[in-house]
């Protein structure tokens, strides 16, 4: 704190008071006790600095552009079908889409990646598995091991699996962005950047912006107090709206799903959600296996077939992909390449549950980070 002085006769005591923080207007400084009166006006003052911070938390990182969405040609006719497929009414949707704003910087992150740049599964992985997340995930386990005890016992996901979730989507709740949701996703169905598949990811957004707008009608919330990524994903999961409305379960049991505020909801939804795309409690052993390949090329046909275990151990094992531990019988795997730009590849053979945490994220690098995470965090955990 900064204190002009232009009385030189205020004491030293009263001056480091003073500069300790303590505010005293002239009239109270010869005062031995505060009246009643500067007490009150204290806790207003305090009363309005934490609003006044509680609002600048909350406020969006970009604020976007006015650009009259309701005046575009294919906005009116999404309209249209909202309120004949809907019931909603017209011009209540044209009054909402005149408050959407034009996120430019969803657009810019939304671009591809330049080409030429190989992937390196070594460096995405140490964004991920480092000491803020890990500890975090410690803490977090610790503060709702009872949450995910019950998960694990009712779906069959391991505690350390939901753990790696959030963690990596969201660092256990601190990073679940700051976009307003409906910016985000209007911009993204009306205005996608040129990229491959452009025609199909605006039907996808256009899709994500009708559950935003019936989630909030079921809830009954402002659907612009749904704060969230780039892309328009909520809460400690990082649930798209769609996830939200198929997915996500109220595991509190307070009558309400709440992913932005509630733990025990966003450990049941993660979990819901691996099960509805796959996961099976009973199957043995772990996630992957790690395995090497022979130069002679001829499991190469077994790579990028898709995002699922497809193919029996045998097969693979006659195309040249070795394991260094033996794989469960009757199960079927799917080769797993991690890139690691000029140093050489990381194979493993997948499972089944590997492949149900790709549903979550289309991506090896993704379900891989998952994994380290959770293991990392629940050895860490033993550590203590």
């Amino acid at each position: 704190m900064k204190l002009s002085l232009r009385n030189n006769t205020i004491s030293s005591a009263l001056l480091a008071l003073a500069l300790a923080g303590t505010a005293l207007a002239p009239a109270a400084a010869s005062a031995a006790q505060p009246t009643q009166g500067s007490k009150a006006k204290a806790k207003a003052a305090a009363a309005k600095k934490a609003k006044a911070k509680a609002a600048a938390a909350k406020k969006t990182d970009y604020e976007g552009e006015f650009v009259n969405f309701g005046q575009w040609k294919e906005v009116g006719l999404f309209l249209d079908e909202m309120a004949a497929k809907h019931g909603f009414d017209r011009k209540e949707l044209e009054a909402t889409m005149m408050q959407v704003r034009y996120v430019d910087s969803a657009v810019q992150l939304m671009k591809p990646a330049p080409p030429g740049k190989p992937k390196n599964w070594q460096a995405y992985s140490k964004l991920f598995i480092e000491p803020v997340r890990i500890n975090g995930g410690v803490k977090f386990w610790n503060d709702n091991r009872e949450a995910l005890a019950r998960a694990e016992s009712l779906y069959g996901v391991p505690a350390e699996i939901i753990v790696g979730i959030i963690g990596v989507e969201t660092v256990y709740g601190a990073n679940t962005g700051r976009f307003r949701v409906m910016d985000a996703l209007t911009t993204l169905a009306f205005a996608y950047p040129l990229a491959p598949a452009r025609e199909a990811r605006m039907a996808f957004f256009k899709g994500e912006l009708e559950s935003t707008l019936l989630y909030a009608r079921q809830t009954g919330i402002d659907p612009f107090s749904l704060l969230g990524s780039y892309a328009g994903a909520v809460g400690l999961p990082q649930f798209m709206p769609s996830n939200i409305v198929k997915y996500a379960v109220d595991f509190d049991g307070d009558g309400r799903i709440d992913l932005r505020n509630s733990p025990t909801d966003a450990i049941g939804s993660v979990a819901a959600f691996l099960v509805a795309h796959g996961w099976r409690r009973d199957d043995p052993g772990p996630l992957v296996y790690a395995a090497t390949v022979s130069p002679t090329r001829q499991w190469e046909r077994y790579v990028n077939q898709g995002l699922e275990a497809k193919f029996q151990q045998q097969d693979l094992m006659s195309a040249g992909v070795v394991t260094t531990s033996s794989l469960p019988d009757g199960m079927l795997f799917g080769l797993v390449d991690l890139q690691n730009g000029s140093e050489p590849t990381e194979f493993w053979l997948g499972t089944n549950n590997f492949f149900s945490i790709t549903q979550y994220n289309r991506s090896y690098f993704y379900a891989m980070s998952v994994l380290e995470l959770g293991r990392a965090v629940k050895l860490s955990r033993r550590e203590l």
